[in-house]
């Protein structure tokens, strides 16, 4: 637990949807992290006015193990005070100030995503994925981009995968699956209707579940048997929080590939091998007719 990280960006996305005695834990802890972090439960409960008990509850609503890991998530940050707000762009900006706002947004969000993510999470992710006979990405959207980008990955490696956006076209699909069959559903907030109902369905059929959303408690975290977590990035007036969120998914998804990737080595290196083998031998034929 040593390397832990992301205690504080978790309590700013979560501190509002907090009990009020925990939302008094977490503001002090947001602005006085230093002064926390050397502190025990009761200790802490004391100065923000509270408990030592309302403490432990705060570390279980955040999702972390106790108050140990949110100690150490925090003393992660600490080491890593560079952390800035994303940034939107402003009538005729200059090109180059745009790019460096852009190129900022997206390497903060995926610093964040790496913070948050659960290891052991992220293993039961890609073994459930691995030994899934077929897999199903879901995606509404901007989140749509992410699932075909899923989809042509996990297909040049052998895996029976598809993707969909259509909800009559999903729910066929899941109609027909079972135990050995995984949906993933993906949606940065997490409350997207259509996609959760179709995580609903795929739980009737025994089908395994995972989502991929913004960290927290929504709709598709309440169906799924595994979440995985992406960073909080904030919404902003012309939507680059909506890219940094799409940003965030496609870095999930490449971590999730590699991983099972590596897992499978021997076998990756015989597909891809094989992909580009069937890619080139088309190139040659249109060079040929030329």
């Amino acid at each position: 637990m040593a390397n832990l990280k992301g205690g504080l960006i978790i309590m700013k996305e979560m501190i509002d949807s907090l009990p009020n005695s925990e939302q008094k834990i977490a503001a002090f802890i947001l602005q006085q992290p230093e002064d926390a972090i050397l502190l025990t439960a009761q200790a802490l409960g004391k100065k923000s006015g509270t408990s030592g008990a309302t403490v432990i509850r705060l570390c279980k609503s955040l999702g972390f193990n106790g108050f140990q890991e949110l100690k150490l998530r925090v003393a992660g940050d600490l080491q890593e005070r560079n952390m800035t707000d994303y940034r939107d762009i402003e009538p005729n900006e200059d090109y180059m100030k745009i790019i460096e706002k852009v190129t900022a947004n997206t390497m903060q969000t995926i610093n964040e995503t790496v913070k948050m993510m659960n290891i052991e999470r992220l293993k039961e992710a890609v073994h459930t994925l691995i030994q899934a006979e077929s897999i199903i990405f879901i995606g509404f959207g901007a989140s749509f981009i992410t699932a075909k980008d899923a989809e042509q990955k996990f297909l040049r490696i052998n895996k029976h995968v598809h993707a969909f956006s259509d909800l009559h076209m999903a729910s066929t699909a899941i109609a027909n699956k079972g135990t050995k069959d995984v949906v993933v559903g993906i949606s940065f907030s997490g409350n997207t209707v259509e996609v959760a109902k179709l995580l609903e369905l795929s739980k009737k059929r025994g089908v395994k579940t995972i989502s991929i959303t913004k960290y927290g408690n929504s709709l598709l975290t309440s169906y799924a048997d595994i979440n995985l977590f992406t960073s909080t990035a904030k919404e902003a007036v012309i939507r680059s929080g909506a890219t940094s969120s799409r940003i965030a998914q496609l870095h999930l998804i490449d971590i999730l590939f590699m991983c099972v990737a590596s897992e499978e080595y021997e076998k990756t290196v015989e597909h891809l091998d094989s992909t580009l083998e069937a890619v080139t031998f088309f190139k040659n034929q249109m060079v040929a007719k030329k």
